[in-house]
């Protein structure tokens, strides 16, 4: 398990600690052209073979770590720049949402080789990885599953009817905020129940009328402050009815 710990910190310290903004700019302008980009898979290689000098030291066999580190990662990251394109200020959504998918795929991928190399080193790897699929994890994985997504279609169903007439797509709002919103609030009361902080729930309540009461004061609709309501009362009463069944489950197995 120290293998992985050390290649996923050295791989934090690589594309997050040790990369700049201007590092960033200057390779999505000239892909694989670009200087920084052999710096930064070289300070990867570099940073790796620090953190395993020890192991390094102990057993030759391991020198070849940074070497497919830093073979891989420039192979990840020259592709993800070929695939960037050239930015179009006129079309700044579909820029955006590439770069974020081209983004997570490229740690995605990094993650797969690292976890790749730790299974080829670590005879222990396989039997780690198979306790983190024990019952329990699952059902934690389960119950956070349900409170994303389909939680969020099972209350627009719910409240469906009620939706006010006057609630215009005309109005400036962030894109899926409110759906956005509903998921991460109902992760905080799960973490708050699961952990027995219950007056937490309290203060997310309160701050979630505090942001909400300016815009119900000005549009002054009873049926949509009525509405925002029930679907807060829901969302919350959902994540806790799945907490609580989460610790039942918890204690069974």
């Amino acid at each position: 398990m120290i293998i992985l710990i050390k290649l996923l910190l050295a791989h934090l310290i690589g594309d997050f600690g040790l990369q700049f903004k201007s590092w960033v700019a200057h390779k999505q302008r000239h892909k694989i052209r670009s200087g920084y980009l052999y710096l930064h898979v070289g300070i990867h290689a570099v940073v790796t073979t620090l953190l395993l000098l020890p192991e390094i030291m102990a057993e030759p066999l391991y020198l070849w770590i940074p070497v497919i580190i830093l073979l891989t990662h420039f192979a990840i990251d020259a592709t993800k720049l070929t695939m960037g394109g050239k930015t179009k200020p006129s079309n700044f959504d579909t820029n955006m949402l590439r770069q974020q998918i081209l983004f997570f795929a490229d740690q995605l991928l990094h993650l797969l080789v690292i976890f790749g190399i730790w299974i080829w080193v670590d005879e222990s790897a396989l039997s780690s990885i198979s306790e983190l699929f024990s019952q329990q994890n699952l059902w934690l994985l389960l119950c956070l599953f349900v409170l994303t997504q389909p939680a969020a279609i099972i209350i627009k169903v719910l409240i469906a009817g009620w939706l006010p007439e006057n609630n215009s797509k005309e109005q400036k709002t962030l894109a899926n905020a409110g759906r956005i919103i509903g998921i991460l609030e109902r992760l905080f009361v799960f973490g708050f129940v699961v952990t027995g902080n219950w007056s937490g729930i309290g203060f997310l309540l309160a701050a979630k009328s505090v942001f909400r009461f300016g815009d119900l004061k000005e549009k002054e609709g009873i049926k949509l402050t009525e509405y925002i309501l029930i679907g807060t009362l829901l969302s919350f009463g959902f994540a806790m009815l799945v907490s609580l069944l989460y610790l039942k489950l918890r204690a069974i197995v």
